[in-house]
């Protein structure tokens, strides 16, 4: 026999022989992933050997162990300062807060830290301390009987939330906050998941909240956020659920990769009763209150459950397409509870060839992409299938753009579309060679906006403003930095005015100015009035502000009614217009500005040029039914898509 022939005939045996040979499972793989530390997770296995169920346990914990990390370096102690700072002292504010620390510490550098894989670090001490306390709680509390032990698993069971240093936290958390479940304890509701979950988040949001999206983000703080009661919704969220895993409630995270009104992620709690029912809530009087998934108010587009186990269903599915996978997906710990959040609302969108500008290969995978600023973040995706791209569980009233992934780059399969939340059809943004005229005021969502509507203008000469006059109810959100109302020429005069907040809202104003009448009226000056024996010294109720001139700083009362700021004149004096800006975080048009306004094609975004702004607004000529964006390239980070719907802006 030639040698070439023999090479053959030993290669395709050997090809044979390893295409034959089992596959190691998800344990063994980590085990020998583990190295040096194996002895101490095979201890771990040999300690439960009597026991199925804590033996279960520990294989879950160990076998998803290579998807698991912490964050280590001498950098986490000034990223944890931020909160602990934050926490203590929130009146200052978080800008307070970011300035002493780099004054004091210097800038945090998060490269420097480096990762600390769980496989090489947990030790078996550990692992059986938290695997043994989560099945005290689990098996001890009544309302564990409705409780899965998948639930258990995922939910319960883990020792970590994210990338935080590994710390036996549990049974801390435990002592604190068990004994607030006494009376539920020991009530016909004892066994009610719902219940329960509901009484420990009553708990939890009563006393100080320090809410804040200006510290870094990506690391997890860890258990102490417990105590800090600090940052923005992911470290909120981690808070609640650090407590539901002590006192064995199974609830989490679920999350929305991007918003679909917003360009960032977002998160907040939930929790599954004894049906397998999801129900959400975030930590705050606001938003206590647990509600079924489907009545969850912001549009989703995709959801997900974040979870300890790697969802090997999404890693098996995308292997095909190697490298060509977004970083979300390629080591996804989530599950997609979209189909929970939408109802009878979710979707199976269904796009045939012909809408489309770039045709994907038979079966490759297609993605759908949310807007975050100019770019597009993958969201969920689905497989060209029969000259049609396939997708399930998807949720309307948000904007998506698809595509596919080659040589590591994202490939547009053509223009955006919104997908319409009730009906489930699909409009494509295509721009139209016909331009409009377009006026826009601002280029993101101001949240304040709507805290005005219904907030009045009022007049007396009084000063207690015992029975006073309306001069003007604010009906709508205010669409500009710079609002005009001009008053009728009977107005009489008055010493005292205000604007006083909605009934159901916080008073907040930025800025406030009365003119005397006629066309070029002169500002009217005065005394800053306020409601009486309120201290304004921090970081609310700052009246000043609404008359310093600067739309940029503002007032916010510290109740949730009964707010109000105005002006003593001294003497009765006629008004023939007001002029007022609403609180706002910049996302106005700014004069003096430098903004540019691109369209969305088929494969991207076209300029349609630069300008400065010369006051509150911008105009251009914008072609008909294009979805749009307009960059500030001066200050902020704040773009947001839109279109024009009946010449006003339309933010998505």
């Amino acid at each position: 026999m030639k040698r070439k022939s023999i090479y053959v005939i030993l290669l395709a045996t050997a090809c044979c022989w390893t295409a034959c040979r089992p596959q190691p499972t998800p344990l063994e793989a980590a085990l020998e992933a583990a190295g040096t530390n194996r002895p101490e997770l095979e201890k771990v296995l040999a300690h439960y050997q009597g026991d199925s169920l804590k033996l279960r346990a520990a294989e879950f914990l160990i076998e998803n162990m290579p998807c698991h990390y912490a964050y280590s370096g001498k950098e986490l102690r000034k990223y944890h300062a931020y909160f602990e700072r934050f926490a203590a002292s929130a009146w200052r504010g978080p800008g307070f807060v970011l300035d002493s620390l780099l004054e004091a510490d210097g800038a945090f550098v998060p490269d420097s830290l480096h990762k600390v894989p769980d496989l090489q670090a947990v030790k078996a001490d550990f692992l059986i301390r938290h695997i043994d306390f989560a099945f005290k709680v689990w098996r001890g509390q009544p309302w564990g009987r409705n409780v899965t032990f998948d639930d258990f698993l995922e939910f319960i069971l883990p020792y970590r939330v994210g990338t935080e240093e590994l710390s036996c936290w549990r049974e801390d958390i435990y002592n604190r906050y068990n004994p607030m479940l006494d009376s539920v304890r020991a009530s016909a509701d004892s066994a009610d998941v719902l219940a329960v979950a509901q009484v420990l988040m009553d708990s939890l949001s009563t006393g100080t909240i320090c809410f804040t999206g200006m510290f870094p983000s990506g690391i997890t703080v860890g258990p102490d956020l417990v105590k800090w009661r600090s940052g923005n919704c992911r470290e909120l969220t981690d808070l609640v659920t650090y407590v539901f895993r002590a006192v064995g409630l199974p609830g989490g995270c679920d999350k929305m990769l991007v918003r679909g009104d917003k360009n960032v992620a977002h998160y907040w709690n939930f929790v599954v009763d004894g049906e397998d029912s999801t129900y959400f809530a975030s930590i705050g009087p606001s938003s206590k209150q647990f509600a079924k998934a489907e009545t969850y108010w912001d549009p989703k587009g995709k959801v997900y459950r974040e979870t300890f186990s790697l969802n090997r269903t999404i890693c098996n599915d995308l292997k095909r397409d190697s490298t060509n996978v977004p970083p979300a997906f390629r080591q996804p710990l989530m599950r997609d509870v979209t189909a929970a959040y939408a109802g009878s609302i979710n979707r199976f969108p269904r796009i045939p060839a012909d809408s489309l500008s770039v045709v994907p290969r038979e079966g490759e995978a297609v993605y759908l992409c949310l807007a975050s600023r100019e770019s597009w973040v993958p969201v969920g995706y689905g497989r060209f299938l029969d000259d049609t791209v396939r997708f399930d569980n998807v949720q309307g009233a948000v904007v998506f753009r698809m595509v596919i992934y080659r040589d590591g780059r994202m490939i547009s399969l053509g223009e955006p579309f919104e997908l319409n939340k009730q009906s489930g059809a699909l409009r494509f943004f295509r721009a139209s060679d016909v331009r409009q005229k377009a006026v826009f005021l601002q280029k993101f969502k101001e949240d304040f906006q709507a805290h005005m509507v219904g907030g009045v203008f009022e007049a007396d000469n009084r000063a207690d403003f015992r029975n006073p006059d309306t001069l003007h109810v604010i009906t709508g959100r205010p669409p500009r930095l710079m609002n005009v109302v001009r008053l009728p020429d009977d107005t009489k005069a008055y010493r005292y005015v205000r604007y006083y907040g909605p009934p159901t809202r916080h008073c907040n104003i930025s800025e406030l100015a009365f003119f005397a009448p006629g066309a070029e009226g002169d500002t009217l000056r005065g005394r800053v009035i306020s409601p009486p024996g309120v201290n304004e010294g921090r970081i609310v109720n700052q009246f000043h502000n609404v008359f310093d001139g600067d739309p940029y700083t503002s007032m916010d009362y510290r109740e949730p009614s009964g707010g109000w700021v105005g002006l003593d004149f001294g003497h009765p004096v006629r008004i023939g217009k007001i002029v007022y800006t609403p609180r706002n975080r910049d996302n106005f048009i700014r004069k003096g500005d430098c903004y540019e306004l691109f369209y969305a094609t088929a494969g991207g975004w076209t300029s349609l040029g630069k300008q400065v702004a010369v006051s509150d607004s911008l105009a251009y000529d914008v072609p008909k039914g294009a979805l749009l964006y307009l960059r500030d390239h001066t200050r902020g980070v704040d773009d947001r898509i839109f279109e024009m719907v009946d010449g006003k802006q339309k933010l998505w």
